[in-house]
């Protein structure tokens, strides 16, 4: 079964907003990973003042990025702008264009996301196929919640750009893990490394095992996919 080398980009939120693209541009560059994850909003951050100015700038690196990825697969959020208002937009790039995209449904209140975006439809939390991979996304909040842990039953690798908080960060820890054992995949986070954020960036194995990393800007693994098809032939969930 096919292995996937990984590696999770823990940033902080620079300004201007070109320094964050240059960043993952470099990683692009270094790394030889097939899969690379950057946190939530990793571009612009929340910047609510500048909507407009962050959204276009989006859009500008969204076609750089997929310039340049080739075959690997990258992950990351941006603002963006859909007929119904201003969403926190998923991205997944491979093969020279976006391949998957989903807006988050459920909005950190306590953030006051929902004074200046728009809730994503739940239908967008769905599996999708890459080379073979089934994966699924949720967005940093989002993983709170047991009824989108029900619609990514049967992915194979589960992808969570974050930017979770320093206060909570036990929580981020063990529903990333409790998400891995439960639907028997690899959960991989890739949060920020504000200051006011919990980093922790990590893959969460099928069978309960943990890579974790608090202090590195580049976390890497690797993604096992027959323990995957172990852990399913072992413990039979139907």
């Amino acid at each position: 079964m096919k292995k996937i080398s990984t590696t999770l980009l823990q940033l902080e939120n620079l300004t201007p907003y070109r320094r964050n693209l240059e960043k993952i541009l470099e990683y692009l560059d270094r790394e030889s990973s097939e899969l690379m994850v950057a946190p939530e909003v990793c571009l612009t951050d929340y910047d609510y003042e500048h909507l407009p100015e962050a959204v276009a700038f989006g859009e500008e690196a969204e076609r750089i990025l997929c310039e340049r990825v080739e075959e690997r697969i990258l992950v990351l959020t941006r603002l963006a702008r859909r007929p119904e208002g201003y969403v926190n937009e998923a991205v997944v790039i491979h093969g020279h264009r976006v391949v998957h995209r989903q807006a988050k449904h459920k909005l950190f209140l306590l953030g006051e996301e929902d004074k200046h975006l728009v809730p994503g439809n739940v239908e967008e939390i769905r599996p999708f196929e890459i080379g073979g991979v089934r994966y699924g996304l949720m967005i940093c909040f989002e993983l709170r919640f047991k009824e989108l842990w029900k619609r990514l039953e049967g992915c194979d690798v589960i992808l969570l750009p974050s930017q979770w908080g320093l206060p909570r960060k036990r929580h981020l820890e063990i529903l990333a893990r409790a998400l891995g054992v439960m639907n028997q995949c690899y959960v991989v986070v890739a949060n920020s490394a504000r200051e006011d954020m919990a980093r922790s960036s990590l893959i969460a194995s099928p069978d309960g095992g943990l890579i974790l990393e608090d202090m590195n800007e580049a976390v890497r693994g690797e993604l096992d996919l027959s323990l995957v098809k172990k852990i399913r032939r072992y413990i039979r969930m139907d």
